[in-house]
Formats: C-alpha cells, sequence, structure tokens
C-alpha cells in the first residue's frame, strides 16, 4: 500500500518525532491550522499507520539493562520461515528482530543486566528455539548514537 504524503503531513511528522507529546493545538498553531483540521490529519496519519504508534523512551542503564548485544544467528530453517523469527521476537529482552541478507539468518538486538544475565538469555531462551544452528554474539562497548527517528524527505517540488 503506497500512502502519498504532502507537506503538512511531513512536517506533523517531523514536530511528533522531535516530541510525542506536542499537543494537537501546539501541532496546530506551528503549522497554522485550526485544531479539528490537525486532530483530522493526525488520525488519517494514524488510519494509515504512518504513525504507528507512540512511546516513552526510558533510559536501559537506570533500569538495570546496562548490557546491549546484537547476535549473530543461523538457522536450519529455510529463508522466509514463520518459525524462527517470531520466536526470536516473543523474548522480552530481544529489542529489534531482522530477517538479514548474508551467511546469517537474522541479527537480534538485546539488552541484559549483565554478561550473566546474557549467558542466562542465550541459555535459558534460545536454546529452546530448535531452528537455531548458530549464534555470534558483539557485546557493544560504547553507544555512540541509538535513536528510533526516520530521517523524514523534503516532499518533492
Amino acid at each position: 500500500m503506497e500512502v502519498t504524503l504532502d507537506n503538512i503531513d511531513l512536517r506533523i511528522l517531523r514536530l511528533m518525532q522531535e516530541n510525542a507529546r506536542i499537543s494537537n493545538v501546539e501541532l496546530a498553531r506551528e503549522l497554522e491550522m485550526a485544531p479539528s483540521a490537525m486532530l483530522e490529519r493526525v488520525k488519517k496519519l494514524e488510519q494509515k499507520k504512518v504513525i504507528l504508534n507512540y512511546t516513552a523512551q526510558v533510559n536501559p542503564t537506570i533500569v538495570g539493562q546496562r548490557l546491549l548485544a546484537f547476535i549473530f544467528i543461523k538457522t536450519n530453517d529455510g529463508f522466509g520461515s514463520t518459525v524462527t523469527g517470531p520466536a526470536l521476537a516473543r523474548i522480552p529482552e530481544v529489542q529489534e528482530v531482522h530477517n538479514i541478507a548474508g551467511d546469517d539468518c537474522y541479527i537480534v538486538k538485546v539488552r541484559t543486566a549483565d554478561s550473566a544475565a546474557l549467558m542466562a538469555l542465550m541459555r535459558n531462551e534460545f536454546a529452546k528455539i530448535p531452528t537455531i544452528h548458530s549464534t555470534k554474539t558483539t557485546i557493544v562497548l560504547e553507544t555512540v548514537k541509538e535513536e528510533q527517528k526516520v530521517n523524514i524527505p523534503d516532499p518533492p517540488k
């Protein structure tokens, strides 16, 4: 499904990415529109699945999730299988699951308290997924940039 976004839609998305708590009235003021028209625009963006959800970005260190790792996974089920990916996605510590090209089948992003918790995750959760053939783990030492914002292009002229 292709969705066409106009300049106003793109401006709304930029403002909402900067501050998801921005009020409808403030959005309307920024874009010099009536609040009712702005509300309708935002609802349409939600209905078209352009805006997927609203979340709070929590500092993982503050809640005890100090270790960040990326795990490359080889599986013995075929490409596009509906077994491994969904099984990985159900694990709470797994933040992202990506089916990738190359030697590995998946890369997953996980957060745990420490290396012992990561080992327990591997033993107690990943080991239960029978389609996983092998894993290769990379532990992050420092994060320079991490965000969920999408680079919203300028509208065509």
